[in-house]
């Protein structure tokens, strides 16, 4: 996946992420939960964006990890989304999947600009 590619999808899910956070119920655990996700999702995208901007190999790398990390998190509030059932688990699944794909594919774009 190109640099393009890639800025595009995690600004998809960025996008995606709000539109969920915007339909989860006006309750504690509810805004709770969409406090957290919102931040982390939509991290994944800035932080990209800013690996991308890398004045070096180290903090390109470093940014990653950074991605990396927010892309589990979202993940982990999704999955708590799923489990407390404040949304139905097909409304959520695709969302899910996207984080979990978003992670592994940070964790091997670490292991490749390690290598260079």
């Amino acid at each position: 996946m190109t640099e393009k590619e890639m800025l595009r999808r995690t600004k998809d899910f960025a996008l995606r992420v709000i539109k969920l956070v915007n339909a989860l119920p006006n309750t504690t655990a509810g805004r709770a939960i969409g406090g957290q996700l919102i931040r982390s999702g939509t991290s994944v995208a800035a932080n990209y964006r800013a690996a991308c901007r890398g004045r070096s190999k180290a903090e390109f790398i470093a940014k990653l990890g950074i991605v990396e990390e927010e892309a589990d998190e979202s993940a982990f509030w999704l999955e708590a989304i799923i489990e407390s059932k404040l949304i139905k688990e097909k409304l959520v699944s695709d969302l899910l999947r996207g984080a979990n794909e978003l992670t592994a594919m940070m964790v091997l774009s670490k292991i490749t600009a390690r290598r260079r």
